[in-house]
Parts: structure tokens; sequence; C-alpha cells
């Protein structure tokens, strides 16, 4: 439990000290613990979250490069090698960097070998759908299926559906296929986007974090439409927003292995009941993040999103708010 008023601290490893060790360690320019850290994980939601977070420390660094040239039969490092270019291709992209399109043919060639190389694993699958947001005109055919349900648009349905194959209900891969539809969608509304997180989350089992997913396209929504409506606090008090906010309580924070709940899980559900008012189990959600917290989605809520420590005062306001609360369920809190 975080102390009353102390400031969070953003840690991309979380609770995850073994992952903390060896982002350490990838930082001074060694790649051993990464790799020890890698033969080590078993399961493929640690995984797929491990490799991201490592690839997003590497990806200014020639680190993976030189873990393959020590070791070019390794799978990991073949996966790394596949995160890292992707995670280059993706900030070029952001940047408007004149390498974009040579990194993502890069990252695609990397992500493909991946697939051969490690035929089990959904990574290398998670990283081609990354990249499908980059072909906005959705001029390769594979980024262009016929969705499984007729009122989805078309779209990278197959790669999503081979990530599933190797592990269903993969959180990131999910996340993925809503960035590609952010990019399709234009101006506030977000329908496809909307309509692909109710169906993946009314898909999913219980536990699952797919029942997050509602929760990030109302956030997009807001950060889309920020200062241009007089009542945007409506957003998040609105009968469907609290029903959002309640169901991602009961489906998936209630039902979920603590150990395997995303910080920026956490941060969505803990601001999205904050929001709807729904202070003593905020409360809850926030004592579940303990020390930590992560931006977003606490930055879109401020004047200026660039600004963490604007955040920070959010979320720890918040935090306050919603604890007391909880201490005090007979007192008015609007």
């Amino acid at each position: 439990m975080a102390r009353e008023g102390a400031r969070p601290a953003y840690d991309p490893a979380g609770n995850d000290v073994a992952l903390r060790a060896a982002l350490q360690d990838l930082r001074t320019g060694r790649w051993m613990a990464m790799r020890v850290l890698l033969e080590d994980t078993r399961d493929w939601w640690q995984w797929t979250q491990r490799t991201q977070v490592l690839a997003a420390a590497a990806a200014g660094t020639d680190v993976v490069r030189a873990w393959l040239a020590e070791e070019p039969f390794s799978v990991p490092a073949v996966v790394m090698r596949a995160r890292v270019a992707v995670e280059r291709a993706l900030r070029a992209h952001r940047e408007g960097h004149r390498r974009t399109h040579e990194l993502w043919i890069e990252a695609w060639d990397a992500s493909q070998s991946a697939t051969r190389t490690a035929p089990h694993d959904p990574v290398p699958w998670v990283c081609l759908l990354a990249l499908a947001q980059l072909d906005k005109a959705q001029s390769w055919p594979e980024h262009r299926e016929t969705a499984p349900e007729p009122l989805l648009p078309p779209g990278p349905w197959g790669l999503l559906a081979e990530a599933g194959r190797r592990d269903p209900y993969n959180r990131e891969a999910h996340h993925r296929m809503l960035q590609f539809l952010y990019v399709r969608g234009s101006g506030e509304r977000l329908s496809e986007a909307v309509g692909y997180a109710q169906w993946a989350s009314g898909t999913a089992p219980p536990g699952s974090a797919l029942h997050i997913l509602p929760l990030y396209v109302r956030v997009e929504r807001y950060r889309r439409s920020s200062g241009r409506d007089a009542a945007l606090d409506l957003h998040w008090v609105a009968e469907d927003a609290a029903r959002e906010a309640q169901l991602a309580l009961h489906s998936w924070f209630e039902t979920s292995r603590p150990a395997e709940r995303s910080l920026l899980d956490l941060n969505h559900l803990a601001h999205a009941l904050w929001g709807a008012l729904r202070f003593p189990d905020a409360a809850r959600v926030f004592e579940a993040l303990g020390p930590y917290w992560t931006p977003l989605p606490w930055a879109y809520r401020t004047a200026d999103p660039a600004d963490r420590g604007q955040a920070v005062e959010v979320f720890v306001q918040a935090r306050a708010r919603s604890r007391t609360a909880a201490r005090d369920p007979g007192r008015p809190h609007s």
C-alpha cells in the first residue's frame, strides 16, 4: 500500500523484480541477464509483456545485435530482434522520420523470420499485427481480411487469429488490433473501435484483460474530443461509462490473478471508476497499484498532456478522494 499523499513511481517493470534487474543490465549495454530472464519465462502472458518492455529499452541500443552475434541460433534473441525492429519502425512513424518505410520493411522481415524460428510463439504474430497500423490504406492483403463478425470492419484478422491460436486472448494482440482501428477511425466517435472492444470483451472469459478494452476506447474518444465539449466530465459519469467500469471491475479485476495484471490496465480501471464517482471501488484498484502508476490515462485530464507533473497530481488527488470515500462511505463525495 502506498502512503497517503505519497508520490507514485513510474516503472515499466512494475512488480516484476526479475524484469527490473534485466532492464538495468540492458541499459549498461549487457544482454546476459535478458537472456537468462527470457529463458526462464514460461507463461505466454509474461513472455509477451517482458519482450515488449525489453524491446522498448533496447530499441535505442545495439544490445540485441550483440547478443545475436554471440548466439545466432538463439530463439529468444531472434524474437527480440523482431521486437526491437518493430519498436524502431513505430517510433519512426510517430516522429515522421524519412526512413519509416525502410524500417517498416526491416521489421516485417524480422517478424516473418521469427514466425519460422519460433513457430509456437505468439509474439512474432503480435509484431506483424503491430506493423499493420502503418498500412493506413490497407494496401497489403493481410490487412484487409474479412472480420469474424459481420459488423466488424476488414482488417488484419488473420494475424490476430495466428496470435490467438498460440495464446488465446493475448492482451497485446488485441491492443494492437485496437491501434489499427484507431488509425482507420476519424473524428471522435471511433465506432469501429467501440464495436471491436465490445466484441472482444464480450467473447473473453472471466479474468481476461480484454474486459478492459472498452475503457481504453473511452479514453481515446475523450482525448480526441478534448477542448471541444463544454460538458466533457459527463463523458465519465454517463450510464454507459459507469456500466463499462463496473463490468471491467467484476469481469477482470475481481477474477484475475494479481501477478498477471498490467499496471496500465489497473490505471485505466482506477481512472474509470473514479471518473464514474465509484470511489470505494476505485480505492480497491488504487491499493492494487501499490506504489506505481502510469502517466496515461491521467495525462489526458490535464491542460498539458505532455506535463507529467500535472498528470501525477491528478492521480494523487483521485487516489486520495477515493480512499477518503472508502473510509467514510456515508459521507457525500460528489
